[in-house]
């Protein structure tokens, strides 16, 4: 069986090494596609695949329809919004993700991202300090909890949010748990966000629940940018020029952005969280276990469409 690599930004050598060498030991061939520039390449690739690794590449309906005997697509990352899972599920191919694998590198740049911030983009001028202030963790998953545990080492008071995490989960780590999304927004000097993009989550983090935030607060994005209303977000800084966003996910406005708060907004040039060469070969490997248990042993524990 063939193990398809299909990545426009690829993986690290030594990742691709340590994913050969576990998709070689379970008996299976390793193909590389990397820095591909058009779809057709993805294309012709995996019609002979049966499973494929991927980052941020795109495998919708047509690419699912193109690989006849694909059987399992691991995105190496925890977000996979770029994979059709209905397309995939009506194709009977299983999708997972390699969650928690590149949890603490996005966690530690939310920090970067942070001081960045609050030292006013290290512009000359006075700024602030972290400690003291209060944290709110939106959705308190792997990178969440990673974000808190690096949060303690700065003193900081730390509150999240999550409908789905149990609070004494919250507790146990120190953190105090807050009953709703409002509640997280009108307590913390600063919020991260860590929410996945659904159909319940895109666009609503909205003027109405950013206009909760005290007087200096900061809005740190490293999930997803469908999550912000970015229309709204515009309206909003302009009402609010002591209000500060960063963000690893350059907005569909980014000019408009960099054009109206210079002083007040950042953006990395392209998505940063999972770009070190630990998270790169951890996801990497990781994607190439699940592989090889489930087409092996049927195990599908990260298995992420129905």
């Amino acid at each position: 069986m063939k193990v398809l690599i299909a990545t426009d930004k690829p993986f690290a050598k030594i990742a691709v090494n340590g994913i050969r060498q576990e998709v070689e030991a379970a008996g299976f061939e390793l193909a590389l596609l990397e820095k591909y520039t058009e779809k057709q390449q993805l294309l012709d690739s995996v019609v002979d695949a049966d499973a494929i690794i991927i980052r941020s590449d795109i495998i919708d309906a047509e690419v699912i329809a193109a690989a006849k005997q694909l059987k399992i697509v691991v995105r190496a990352g925890a977000g996979y919004d770029n994979v059709d899972l209905n397309a995939a599920t009506a194709a009977g191919v299983c999708v997972m993700n390699t969650p928690g694998q590149n949890a603490n590198a996005v966690a530690e740049l939310v920090f970067g991202l942070l001081v960045f911030a609050v030292r006013n983009f290290y512009n000359g001028t006075s700024g602030t300090e972290l400690m003291g202030k209060k944290l709110g963790i939106h959705a308190y998953g792997n990178v969440g909890r990673n974000v808190a545990r690096i949060a303690k080492g700065f003193g900081m008071e730390l509150y999240a949010y999550d409908a789905y995490c149990p609070e004494s989960a919250m507790k146990n780590d120190g953190v105090n748990p807050l009953k709703s999304v409002e509640e997280l927004y009108s307590t913390c000097d600063i919020v991260s966000v860590h929410i996945p993009a659904t159909a319940e989550t895109k666009k609503s983090i909205n003027a109405a629940l950013l206009g909760l935030m005290p007087k200096g607060a900061v809005l740190v994005n490293t999930a997803r940018k469908e999550v912000i209303h970015e229309d709204e977000m515009v309206e909003f800084m302009t009402s609010r020029p002591d209000f500060k966003y960063v963000t690893d996910i350059v907005p569909g406005n980014d000019e408009e952005m960099k054009q109206k708060f210079a002083n007040n907004y950042f953006t990395t040039p392209k998505k940063m969280g999972a770009q070190t060469s630990e998270a790169n070969i951890n996801a990497g490997i990781a994607a190439a276990k699940q592989i090889a248990d489930f087409l092996n042993n049927g195990i599908d524990t990260f298995r992420v469409n129905k």
